[in-house]
């Protein structure tokens, strides 16, 4: 981690995957005895904030290892490649509003995002999921109007959200967890009224990402494990070595 990386950023995988090679050198240079070394790797995996990164590299050769996101444009990138450069579609959208009084509406699965989406709720509740939805711009904006009802709205991760309505006795939730958008992600603008109730917003990946990612980190335990008995191995040789000496 940089001496100016804000302490109170969150970290990203990648970020203490970095520091856990860092470790990985120094105890295989004798740096960091073994006990040492799976305290700071165990620390690593859990930190959440470069704040919590930093001292477990800080008295190593190679600190730094964490290094801050890149700073978030408000001018969005054209997409280049990947997951979404076939979401941007243009045209006028499947469905440009959605009505729930005493009731409820739903937009999920796969459709596609007009550049203006208009929904009220009286009484009642809607839910506007964005996962696995086609966008009709780079830029789109959800007017919602909940009068004693609610709006959900779930976005995937790497959508920019801004969210600019207006609560009176009631609110606009903005995502957790909220981080750098992707290039070529759209941006979600989500505006209107909350009277006396709610709209939220929340970032969720789709059941496929969520079945994909839980294998990713199977592999990843495998793979650390592996890791620490192949140091182990040669910790061990090397103690060999020198009794033999």
């Amino acid at each position: 981690m940089t001496d100016d990386a804000s302490p109170e950023l969150r970290a990203s995988d990648a970020d203490r995957e970095r520091v856990a090679e860092v470790l990985r050198d120094a105890v295989a240079e004798g740096r960091l005895d073994m006990e040492e070394f799976e305290e700071r790797l165990e620390a690593a995996y859990s930190a959440r904030t470069y704040g919590e990164l930093a001292p477990l590299t800080r008295d190593l050769p190679a600190a730094g290892a964490a290094t801050p996101p890149p700073p978030v444009s408000f001018t969005k990138e054209p997409a280049r490649s990947g997951s979404w450069a076939g979401r941007i579609v243009g045209g006028e959208g499947s469905s440009s509003g959605a009505v729930a009084i005493m009731s409820g509406f739903q937009r999920k699965g796969r459709w596609t995002v007009p550049k203006r989406f208009n929904c009220f709720a009286f009484w009642g509740g809607g839910e506007i999921d964005l996962r696995e939805a086609d966008f009709a711009d780079r830029e789109v904006e959800i007017n919602c109007v909940a009068v004693m009802g609610g709006v959900q709205v779930v976005v995937p991760p790497g959508v920019e959200v801004v969210v600019r309505g207006i609560g009176i006795m009631g609110g606009f939730d903005h995502p957790r967890d909220d981080g750098p958008s992707e290039p070529g992600a759209p941006r979600v603008i989500i505006g209107g009224l909350a009277f006396w109730g709610g709209v939220g917003v929340e970032r969720k990946v789709t059941r496929a990402e969520q079945k994909r990612l839980k294998e990713q980190r199977r592999q990843e335990r495998l793979e650390r494990r592996e890791s620490r008995h192949e140091l182990l191995r040669e910790r061990r040789e090397q103690r060999e070595r020198r009794r033999g000496y």
